[in-house]
Formats: structure tokens, sequence, C-alpha cells
């Protein structure tokens, strides 16, 4: 596989285990407040990454990283947070099998946001793609 690829693993992987969140999330929402099972789950996953970061050797003084780095991670933390919040209360209410077509719209506006803000250019395939992900989405999420 060329380094190019070397990316397709460890994002199957993710799919693999976002998968797992969903399933596993819409099990432990089922007799708690949907806010206080994200926060728990939060802390289990700081729990468990800061000593893998400390073990791997991988640590430096976040105080020594650019102020536009610590601000980017800063902005992106409070997305995800605002993301796992509302992606509790859907799981919550609604089933997950649905929930989780529609948190993947957000690989569509991944897209259009690197668009605007990366400067990417989808090629119009990938654009044909992506309108047939936004209606597959439409009819998985949607259907009577």
């Amino acid at each position: 596989m060329s380094s190019s690829a070397s990316w397709i693993p460890w994002a199957i992987l993710s799919a693999c285990f976002a998968a797992l969140t969903a399933i596993l999330a819409k099990l432990g929402v089922k007799d708690v407040d949907s806010d206080l099972a994200m926060a728990i789950r939060t802390v289990i996953v700081a729990v468990l990454i800061v000593p893998f970061v400390l073990l791997a050797g991988k640590w430096s003084n976040p105080a020594n990283l650019p102020g536009r780095t610590l601000m980017f991670l800063t902005l992106s933390a409070l997305a995800t947070g605002a993301s796992w919040l509302c992606y509790f209360k859907a799981l919550q209410l609604g089933e997950v099998s649905k929930v989780a077509l529609v948190d993947k719209l957000s690989i569509v506006l991944v897209i259009v946001l690197a668009v605007v803000f990366l400067g990417e250019r989808p090629s119009g395939r990938d654009w044909t793609a992506i309108g047939l992900m936004v209606a597959g989405l439409a009819l998985l999420a949607f259907k009577r």
C-alpha cells in the first residue's frame, strides 16, 4: 500500500469503532439522562487517552503549541462536545439506525466546508457521489 493510501485502514477502523459507538451508546442512554451519559463517556475517553499518549512518549506541553493550533483544537473540542450532546439526545429519542444515518450527513457537510474553508476542489464525479449520498441518506432515514 502506498503512503498516499496509508490512511485507509485507519479510516476503516474509525468507521468500525464509530458503528460500535452508536450501538453501545444507544444501549447506554436507555436509563440515564443523555447529557450525563455523554459526560461519563467523555471522562472515560480522557482517562484512557491521556495515559496512552504519555506511555507512547507523545506528550508535550500544550502551552508550548502555537496559539493558532490551540485555538483550532479548542474550537474543534467545542464542536465535538456540541455534536456529542446532540447525538446522545437523538439516540435517546430515536432509532439508532436512523440517528446514525442522519448523523452521517456530516460527511457531506465536511466536504462542503472543506471547499469553502480549505480550498479543496472535488471533481464532478465527487459531487455526483455526494448527491447520491444525500439521496441515499434521505431515503434510508425518512422511509415510511
